[in-house]
């Protein structure tokens, strides 16, 4: 276990000393390049910054107006009808929007029920098993300026779809 615990800790520093150590090699002015990257994220940031403040404004919108509130009450009873913890709806439905949202949703769950309980470990699970599919559609297809997105959001859904579903399964299996 010890060995693990100095891996991990000398693997990031050994990553930059890697890549410093390959550039000189390869004659490559390193910190030139670094600036013209740091430039260009810069650049990237700058190009994001309307959408990501939009976005924010939106889902600040959403939950101040009550709508995932109403949402959630509509598809509570479904939820105890496939044995879904109703607790767990508004996560759910903030996941795909902003994990930031769904981490404060996160957050009370654990100061109500524990970490430990049933409806905590099912919401680890469905936390790590599932997307920001909104927030990250809109930044990475607005910053590589992406209008036709295709299938993109209908199979995203559904990959979180089937994210929630096998991580009520599994842990139902696990650790009911």
């Amino acid at each position: 276990m010890k060995i693990i615990a100095i891996i991990s800790d000398l693997t990031i520093p050994l990553i930059f000393l890697g890549i410093i150590v390959y550039g000189m090699l390869k004659k490559v002015p390193i910190f030139d390049e670094f600036v013209k990257g740091a430039k260009t994220g810069l650049e990237t940031v700058v190009n994001i910054l309307p959408t990501f403040i939009g976005l924010m404004v939106s889902i600040g919108m959403l939950r101040a107006s009550g709508a995932l509130d109403l949402f959630g009450e509509l598809v509570t009873p479904i939820a105890r009808l496939i044995r879904f913890p109703e607790q767990l709806v508004p996560i759910v439905l903030m996941r795909s929007i902003s994990s930031s949202a769904a981490t404060g949703l996160v957050l009370d769950i654990f100061k109500t029920f524990g970490p430990d309980s049933l409806i905590g470990r099912m919401t680890s699970v469905i936390m790590g098993c599932t997307e920001t599919i909104f927030y990250t559609m809109s930044i990475y297809f607005i910053s590589v300026k992406i209008r036709k997105t295709r299938y993109t959001l209908s199979g995203a859904l559904l990959a979180n779809l089937a994210g929630i579903i096998v991580s009520v399964i599994l842990t139902y299996a696990i650790f009911d």
